[in-house]
């Protein structure tokens, strides 16, 4: 699912009909910005002339300081603040002025909507921070919390497509959202058009370079040798809720692997502590396979990152809550508090991967196996770390 890949791969299609002599203008946003920008790169070369990326703190690649006219803007995420603004305004700059003999290439990914925004009249950045703060600690889904977005947003809802007025222009877009669908990805950024006002006809080319199905069959590619089911639907709602039902699917299934992707939520209190929805669904999770001890279950984000933290979520199995409780802490008290990271910590079974150059959403993989089918398994595929 890397950015760069994949980005390089459709680009390259894309791209045939304007000629060896075209020169292009990228601009990237979201979670994946930096691999995205690097792919367009690998296959537009010295026709690249401007670049623009806003990513996430901590999400820059080093490798995007030696890209043509680079320029890049690092932003809050999840819940926007002044970069946001600054980064929402310098974004439309950059497309109004973007030369007529140029292509316009726009490269989005998750994270889109906190890293960039530029405020409908009335509004003011105290609303906007209130109505991401407020939508997240809800539970509330992805869907609805952009259509709430969009309301005081220019930019949301088409915004940067609106700029374009009717101009030709590529849209590549690493989907974390339910239905892979434009104009939901960034709030729909880049999507079609949404406001009232009249704009020329929409000329965006958009394609989805990257889903959670495919991160999904990926995971199960990996698992040779052993039996795999791949859910058919992606997994959505409260994580507590989640976790009964994929760890029962886990237990029952006669399958060693199981492979889920989707997007959980979790309802914070009113004073939570330090975690993401995919530590509290593993810490869910490792209550209801206590004791067990030929099972493991792994919640990640595939953009390496899990809510506020910096971890990209937990690998827990039958003796993490005893791990917990011997630490000192309360699992039930843990996951009431929205406080699930300590209590990995403690366990020892966060897992921490760093910014991976994709955003496709959670996954989350079941492993049904003993000790002998481990061992096994490891003698035949040496390559990688051991199944504990």
């Amino acid at each position: 699912m890397d950015g760069r890949r994949c980005t390089a791969a459709s680009l390259k299609s894309l791209i045939s009909e304007h000629g060896p002599a075209a020169r292009y203008h990228v601009a990237a946003v979201g979670k994946a910005s930096c691999a995205m920008a690097l792919g367009a790169h690998d296959v537009l070369g010295s026709r690249l002339a401007r670049t623009l990326i806003v990513a996430k703190d901590g999400h820059l690649e080093p490798a995007v300081a030696d890209l043509p006219g680079i320029e890049v803007l690092e932003s809050s995420h999840p819940v926007p603040d002044e970069r946001s603004l600054r980064a929402g305004q310098r974004l439309c700059e950059f497309v109004t002025a973007m030369p007529g003999d140029v292509v316009p290439v726009f490269l989005i990914s998750g994270g889109a909507s906190a890293l960039a925004d530029v405020l409908a009249s009335g509004f003011t950045l105290a609303d906007l921070r209130q109505l991401n703060s407020t939508g997240l600690a809800s539970g509330e889904e992805i869907g609805e919390l952009n259509a709430r977005r969009r309301s005081i947003s220019k930019l949301k809802g088409g915004g940067l497509t609106a700029l374009l007025r009717g101009r030709p222009a590529l849209a590549l877009f690493v989907s974390d959202v339910p239905g892979d669908d434009p104009a939901v990805i960034g709030s729909g950024i880049l999507g079609p058009v949404t406001a009232a006002a009249a704009v020329p006809p929409d000329a965006v080319t958009r394609r989805i370079i990257a889903r959670i199905e495919d991160a999904m069959q990926a995971v199960g590619e990996r698992a040779a040798g052993l039996r795999t089911w791949i859910s058919d639907t992606r997994f959505a709602g409260d994580a507590d809720r989640l976790a009964v039902r994929l760890t029962h699917e886990l237990w029952l299934s006669d399958a060693q692997v199981c492979v889920w992707g989707g997007e959980s939520v979790v309802r914070l209190p009113a004073q939570p502590g330090r975690g993401g929805r995919n530590q509290h669904l593993a810490l869910a999770a490792a209550r209801l396979i206590a004791g067990v001890d030929d099972l493991l279950f792994l919640a990640v984000g595939t953009d390496g990152t899990d809510g506020p933290t910096r971890e990209a979520g937990a690998l827990v199995d039958g003796e993490t809550c005893g791990r917990v409780t011997a630490a000192g802490l309360d699992v039930e008290r843990c996951l009431a508090a929205a406080d699930s990271e300590p209590a990995l910590a403690a366990a020892g079974d966060l897992v921490h991967t760093g910014p991976t150059g994709t955003n496709v959403g959670d996954l989350a993989v079941g492993l049904k196996l003993s000790t002998d089918q481990a061992q096994a398994w490891n003698a035949r595929h040496s390559t990688g770390a051991p199944l504990r």
